[in-house]
């Protein structure tokens, strides 16, 4: 915003075209971003990753395989709620700096996604369903196969919830490329209107 001083000693504001641009610019930003929900998905994807990790923990009674040795319920959970997180934030602070940051997180979830969902269908390759051994005297399957029924069951969960979380984040990282693509300029204009200085004339 402009500002001279008159040889009459009145003062006169005079509106900034670059500030005025900027703030039509942001709204716009705003209004883009929310037509995709970012906060129901954000939330979507945080219920995801505790989801995750909670149902993980079942996991602990049974064998260790290469879901548990590799910790991959938990740092992929972890890696979900960070995303929903940031993508709740996004939402409240809408900028193009925090549009960058919500799309790296974003991506970074596909990718962490991706990986986990490889691992559990290895893990479920390798230890496949086994057979009902009855004990003699009880009519009752032994317990090594209970333990690997529950085993592939909460991996079945956790790999469709993963599945889940993968769809989710491409579709709201599609979302945040093209809105940060319709408003590459805003942050061009920012810096040029950071970069104007505030102008006083003197009088006469």
């Amino acid at each position: 915003m402009a500002v001279s001083i008159s040889s009459d000693l009145f003062v006169r504001v005079h509106e900034d075209v670059n500030f005025t641009k900027i703030t039509e610019r942001q709204q716009a930003l705003r209004e883009s971003l929310q037509k995709g929900e970012p906060k129901a998905l954000g939330v979507t994807q945080l219920m995801l990753g505790l989801l995750v990790v909670t149902y993980s923990f079942p996991l602990c009674l049974t064998t260790f395989s290469e879901v548990l040795n590799t910790g991959t319920p938990w740092w992929s959970g972890l890696v979900f709620i960070a995303a929903g997180v940031t993508a709740i934030i996004t939402e409240k602070r809408c900028t193009i700096k925090s549009l960058r940051v919500c799309m790296l997180v974003t991506l970074g979830s596909v990718l962490v996604s991706l990986v986990a969902a490889v691992v559990y269908i290895t893990d479920l390759v390798k230890n496949p369903e086994i057979p009902c051994v009855k004990s003699q005297g009880y009519g009752m399957c032994e317990d090594p196969y209970y333990v690997n029924k529950l085993s592939r069951g909460v991996k079945s969960s956790l790999f469709l919830f993963t599945l889940t979380q993968t769809t989710i984040s491409s579709t709201f990282c599609f979302l945040l490329y093209r809105v940060r693509n319709n408003f590459s300029q805003y942050s061009t204009l920012n810096e040029q209107a950071l970069d104007t200085p505030t102008s006083v004339i003197p009088p006469d």
